[in-house]
């Protein structure tokens, strides 16, 4: 069982195993329960197989109007470790080593920027899935059998409660669709909106920054210790506050992901005397 978090910057990680009985519906028009059980098999897939892997991460972060230096490039290298827990259950941890801002050697371990996003590779494919239906209302939008190619469209809306949200994934009332592709029951892409999206927490001397987000997320396979995952490959989000105001804000995050691999440490003892080699 694998734990997922969402941090406060998202409020916010597919994969084979067919089983024979979903195999035999490909033919047919799925239903919504059916593609939910097949999205519920992908995300299992990769909360119990996916191995800890490192790939390059590439940033653009910017606040609108703001100066010159608000404006950050960055390139890392983005890991995600699977970590044990005390209870048993394992966690998804995001990590990453920064090797260039604006061009430049980074001063500061920590990525920084006008704006962030991070928990995607946690929990990102979950919003819609079986084990979320009490938080959310799903919507099937129908399907085209002379366009059999074209991919399967499924709206989502919170549905919180004060008796289910300890349980739900999204904690702030959002809706938004995934595409899916229809030979692999896999998500492709994905798109979510915030109405009231607490973009800067408050503290005891300024008051919470609250506002519009947009955070769309594009997945392709990755191949990871020979089985195949469906990972980030680009993630962009576009916050805007002060809507109505002279003072409005547009906070955007560009992220793209590529050479994926898997995070691995091996070793080997030698002989007494012998010198390691390269």
């Amino acid at each position: 069982m694998t734990s997922r978090t969402l941090s406060a910057a998202i409020s916010l990680v597919a994969f084979l195993g067919f089983s024979s009985a979903l195999c035999a519906q490909a033919a047919k028009t799925p239903t919504l329960g059916e593609i939910l059980q097949r999205l519920e098999a992908n995300l299992n897939h990769y909360d119990t197989g996916v191995p800890s892997f490192f790939c390059d991460e590439h940033v653009i972060s910017k606040m609108e109007p703001g100066v010159r230096d608000q404006d950050t490039i960055t390139d890392s290298v983005f890991r995600l470790k699977r970590t044990a827990d005390s209870d048993h259950t394992t966690a998804l941890v995001e990590s990453r080593e920064i090797k260039s801002v604006n061009g430049k050697p980074p001063t500061k371990r920590d990525l920084k920027g006008p704006t962030l996003v991070s928990g995607v590779f946690e929990g990102g494919l979950a919003v819609v899935s079986h084990n979320q239906t009490s938080c959310m209302r799903y919507d099937l939008q129908r399907i085209d059998r002379k366009r059999p190619t074209d991919p399967y469209i499924v709206r989502f809306a919170t549905a919180l409660t004060p008796e289910n949200s300890t349980d739900c994934l999204l904690q702030e009332k959002s809706k938004g669709r995934v595409f899916i592709d229809p030979a692999s029951l896999q998500i492709t892409h994905l798109e979510l909106t915030t109405p009231r999206h607490t973009i800067i927490p408050g503290n005891a001397y300024e008051s919470a920054v609250v506002g519009k987000r947009d955070l769309t997320v594009d997945y392709a396979p990755v191949l990871l210790g020979g089985q195949s995952f469906w990972m980030p490959t680009t993630i962009t989000s576009r916050n805007v506050g002060g809507v109505g105001t002279f003072d409005v804000t547009v906070w955007s995050f560009q992220a793209t992901y590529r050479n994926y691999h898997r995070l691995e440490v091996t070793s080997r003892i030698l002989p007494a005397g012998e010198v390691p080699g390269p």
